[in-house]
């Protein structure tokens, strides 16, 4: 698949980026390695790799899920410039 200088304009036109007409011959090169790089990706046999987020292998550190002593509101509500009927208040910002 190729990129003509046409296509180019039409991609530079609906990504609303100004490109000079001079500039043109060169962003298609660059849209045609692009596509040629893909191209090459398309080619690699990826049957039974696993998808990852990183190159080294990571967990995420757990931790015990048990039940904190809470059950304090008071003093929580200790720390709040404005609560009322056992809640934070805040001011109202939609009308």
């Amino acid at each position: 698949m190729s990129i003509t200088q046409d296509e180019a304009r039409k991609v530079a036109h609906l990504a609303r980026i100004a490109v000079e007409e001079e500039h043109l011959p060169a962003l298609a090169a660059e849209l045609n390695n692009i596509l040629h790089f893909m191209e090459q990706l398309n080619e690699v046999d990826v049957e039974g790799v696993e998808p990852m987020t990183g190159v080294t292998p990571m967990r995420l550190k757990r931790r015990e899920d048990v039940v904190t002593d809470g059950g304090y509101p008071e003093k929580i509500l200790a720390n709040a410039p404005d609560a009322r009927e056992g809640f934070f208040a805040v001011p109202k910002v939609v009308e």
